[in-house]
């Protein structure tokens, strides 16, 4: 188990230094991908399109394998539906992403890079979270039937 501590610290940490290195931690870079009318950079695209590529092979390899190399088993999400809450949570993302040029991933990276910049969004997220929480336990403890 501590095995899979570590190799999730050393991929949060790959996964850090990616986004440092091509830039995407820099929110004008986003924002200018976005910007389709302006001065639209392509840059965000093409990470995109080498994540897919890299989840593909990583979806084809897991098939073939019987349990994780760093694990007992695997931690594979039920699908859910698509359902109103699912839709406003990706619209209320994608607006705070357009707007802050951020996400959670390079928001943690700003933290280190940018902290000025970042801390805002950061603080703003961790409260978003713990709202999110509140409210679902909230309603959760009225309709016992919800989800969590």
């Amino acid at each position: 188990m501590k095995l899979a501590y570590f190799t999730s610290l050393v991929s949060g940490l790959l996964f850090g230094a990616g986004l440092a290195l091509s830039g995407m931690a820099n929110p004008q870079r986003v924002q200018s991908f976005l910007d389709i009318g302006g001065a639209f950079d392509p840059t965000l695209a093409f990470v995109m399109m080498g994540a897919l590529l890299v989840m593909a092979f990583a979806w084809r390899a897991q098939k073939n394998l019987l349990h994780p190399l760093f694990s007992t088993h695997y931690e594979i999400p039920n699908t859910m539906p698509i359902d109103l809450r699912l839709i406003s949570g990706a619209i209320l993302f994608g607006v705070g992403w357009g707007m802050a040029g951020l996400c959670p991933g390079p928001a943690l990276v700003g933290l280190v890079l940018l902290p000025k910049k970042a801390i805002l969004f950061v603080g703003a997220m961790l409260l978003g979270m713990g709202l999110y929480r509140f409210v679902d336990q909230s309603l959760s403890s009225i309709n016992p039937n919800q989800r969590s």
